[in-house]
């Protein structure tokens, strides 16, 4: 898939999706304390042998989800004017790109977390001149899948675990040295599903 079938696809299917994420979705009537809003990106780069999806490994001494696979993204902060402002400007602090090398093209439902996070996902491209210089603060590697392997749903699995003392079930993709799970693997089944509804 390049970027052009892929903006097709997507641009096609976006005035049609209304349908929120089911995952975790029990933790909204649950939670004790509000949500707190919080955005992310899934950056897409046109290579010579098609897109691929830019990831990032998180650094392995922070406090909450060290060393897990992820988006670029964080909380929303007061002087951020919008969520797509958030996915934005966390992506430039963590890895470097620019915000204006950044192609917004839309964005997924929210998911809500575990950790009381409502993330909204951005999608945009970046150019395939664009250098990472990564935050070693947040971020202990930044590296790249080709898109092909993550629309493929049978090189994902569904595994439970129990977060809040609650049951719940999480994907889980292998790639190559890398464990995507979670958040991280929900918001790319439903862009799956997003793109092949």
């Amino acid at each position: 898939m390049n970027k052009q079938h892929f903006l097709n696809r997507f641009m096609l299917q976006q005035a049609n999706s209304t349908a929120p994420s089911t995952h975790l979705a029990q933790l909204q009537l649950t939670q004790q304390k509000p949500l707190k809003k919080a955005a992310i990106l899934m950056p897409l780069i046109q290579r010579d042998n098609g897109l691929h999806m830019i990831l990032t490994q998180r650094a392995l001494h922070l406090r909450h989800h060290a060393g897990q696979v992820s988006f670029p993204g964080g909380r929303h902060e007061l002087s951020d004017g919008s969520l797509a402002d958030t996915a934005l400007r966390e992506t430039h602090e963590e890895i470097g790109i620019a915000q204006n090398s950044i192609q917004l093209i839309g964005h997924l439902s929210p998911l809500t977390t575990t950790t009381g996070y409502h993330v909204t996902p951005f999608i945009g491209f970046v150019g395939n001149s664009e250098q990472v210089i990564i935050d070693r603060h947040e971020v202990k590697e930044c590296f790249e899948v080709p898109f092909s392997f993550l629309l493929n749903r049978k090189n994902f699995t569904k595994q439970h675990l129990v977060a809040n003392k609650r049951r719940h079930f999480t994907y889980c993709c292998a790639y190559q040295d890398h464990l995507i799970w979670g958040a991280t693997a929900q918001m790319l089944i439903n862009l799956q599903r997003h793109l092949h509804r």
